[in-house]
């Protein structure tokens, strides 16, 4: 079964190129909306929570502070409307999920930057 699903996936899910990045890192999401027959990009920007899943079913969780309330959204790797992704700033976490960020206010919600 297994080998069914990932024969699937080879053949009709389209890989997108994407930059590098993880938990911790800054990205900027463009993403195409249609609203009635008229289609626009908008872009979402903030920090990298989490990717979970692998192959066509990979998704990452962005949260960013709009005013002061947060807000989260939740992009598949995969999606049609998907048009390209910015990594702004390389994060530096020592935890591949940071739900503790959610918590943090202030200055302790800043993230390092990881140099190169």
């Amino acid at each position: 079964m297994s080998d069914l699903m990932k024969f699937v996936e080879s053949e009709f899910v389209t890989k997108k190129d994407f930059p590098e990045f993880g938990a911790g890192d800054t990205i900027t999401v463009y993403y195409e909306i249609k609203e009635g027959e008229k289609t626009r990009t908008q872009f979402f920007k903030g920090v990298v929570i989490q990717r979970r899943g692998s192959g066509a079913t990979e998704t990452f969780t962005i949260r960013k502070m709009s005013g002061a309330i947060g807000v989260e959204r939740i992009f598949p790797v995969n999606m049609p409307a998907l048009q390209k992704v910015e990594v702004n700033q390389r994060g530096k976490v020592r935890r591949a999920r940071i739900f503790y960020f959610r918590e943090l206010t202030g200055k302790k919600a800043r993230i390092k930057e990881r140099r190169r």
